[in-house]
């Protein structure tokens, strides 16, 4: 079996000052090929104009260790690094020899899958079908549908354009991963128009192995962290009305709320609250995207996690949270039990008082409820990227030898959702 993965997201996603939870997937995946024998894989990307080319593997290798850096707080050295280097891999010159380099890897291979692990690209059929009709199988990762699911939480074109991604993963992919059951079950319905549906392995993220967090240093108030963009979907309107009642009543020992993430989209009321409400001033604190260093001691030092999102597609700050033995209050939504297991507090996201008891109970200095979830997290286990691959490599072995027996793989009708039928506001199927 021969692997073409995909590394697109890290090659044109050089601007982000912190990394999403997709970004550290895709890094996942290249560190783990990087590490593999080069025979086993050819890493390409895709052009601004649609088509895949290979990419050296040694400029690869620099890129993933300079995005390293960068996320790990390497400052303005780091980051001008990661530039460099991306800028490197996208010239056109070697995207040029990438294109003939390519074509050389899928005819000295039976058995090439092509594995695309961010949702970037995922939208255009022609460069997938491309490399189907060459004789690679397609393999994508499918990390949410919250778009087609809560489509309120998006912007329009965002519904659309993963409408899309859905309906070319549904037509195209060989096999298919998801990073829960939660994700599957989501999934499972938009690909009953095919018949039989590809194989499909559901495959839990890992964690980085990280050095303990730094203790952090005591503090007059309990604090509390949310860690996310900062968006709807994440409900971050609960916690600041919350806390804007914890103002109105002042006490000694006021619980602080730390917010890491970055702007999103959507947000007026949210940003008006941050931005305009001089009761929050002292008691909620907006920190941007910190590097990870900083946002694992920030968490370490922390009364709990507080995680009220909507809708996820797995959870990886609860995860986070967990590894470092933080406790958590979340959202009593599946993807977050699949995370979770039986420790956090799971509360409804639109019950308020709930989540105001429990921010109360979880700030006492001697908290049973707090103590209580810290004796059941002794038991709990992170996710482990190994057990991850596992899951990923049982499956590309499956369709690899399925592609082996097979002749070129055919390329079925595409019924792909158009913008106007959004503009009309029709809802994916």
């Amino acid at each position: 079996m021969h692997v073409i993965l995909d590394i697109s997201r890290l090659l044109f996603s050089v601007h982000r000052a912190a990394p999403s939870g997709i970004d550290r997937v895709e890094m996942a995946y290249a560190r783990r090929w990087l590490a593999r024998p080069a025979r086993e894989c050819t890493f390409v990307a895709q052009s601004a104009w649609g088509g895949f080319a290979a990419v050296p593997r040694e400029a690869v290798a620099a890129l993933v260790e300079a995005v390293r850096a960068a996320w790990e707080g390497g400052g303005r050295e780091a980051a001008t690094r990661r530039w460099r280097c991306a800028a490197g891999l996208a010239a056109a010159q070697v995207l040029g020899a990438g294109r003939t380099a390519l074509r050389a890897t899928l005819g000295a291979h039976r058995r090439p899958v092509f594995l695309l692990v961010s949702h970037r690209g995922l939208d255009r059929a022609a460069p997938i079908m491309a490399l189907r009709r060459a004789g690679a199988a397609f393999v994508p990762l499918i990390h949410d549908l919250i778009p087609l699911t809560h489509p309120e939480y998006a912007r329009p074109p965002q519904v659309e354009r993963h409408a899309r991604r859905v309906a070319i993963t549904a037509a195209l992919a060989d096999g298919i991963l998801v990073n829960s059951a939660a994700t599957e079950a989501s999934l499972r319905p938009h690909l009953a128009a095919r018949g039989v549906a590809p194989p499909l392995a559901v495959a839990p993220l890992g964690l980085d192995p990280r050095p303990p967090a730094p203790p952090a240093p005591a503090e007059e108030a309990p604090r509390f962290v949310c860690l996310g963009t900062i968006e709807p979907r994440k409900n971050h309107l609960l916690l600041l009305h919350l806390w804007r009642e914890f103002a109105a009543r002042p006490a000694p020992g006021a619980p602080r709320l730390l917010l890491l993430g970055r702007r999103g989209w959507e947000n007026e009321n949210i940003l008006d609250l941050l931005d305009r409400c001089g009761a929050l001033r002292g008691l909620v604190q907006e920190l941007g995207t910190p590097s990870d260093a900083e946002a694992a001691a920030l968490l370490a030092g922390s009364r709990a996690l507080l995680f009220p999102s909507f809708a996820e597609g797995y959870g990886l700050p609860l995860a986070e949270a967990l590894a470092l033995g933080v406790p958590a209050i979340c959202s009593d939504i599946p993807a977050l039990r699949e995370v979770g297991g039986a420790v956090p507090e799971f509360l409804d996201p639109l019950d308020g008082a709930a989540w105001r008891r429990a921010v109360l109970d979880y700030a006492a200095p001697e908290s049973p409820r707090r103590a209580a979830q810290l004796a059941r997290l002794a038991a709990w286990r992170p996710p482990s990227w190994e057990a991850h691959f596992a899951a990923v490599e049982g499956l590309l072995e499956r369709v690899a030898a399925t592609r082996a027996a097979e002749r070129p793989l055919p390329v079925p009708p595409l019924a792909l959702p158009g913008r106007a039928a959004f503009a009309a506001g029709a809802r994916p199927a």
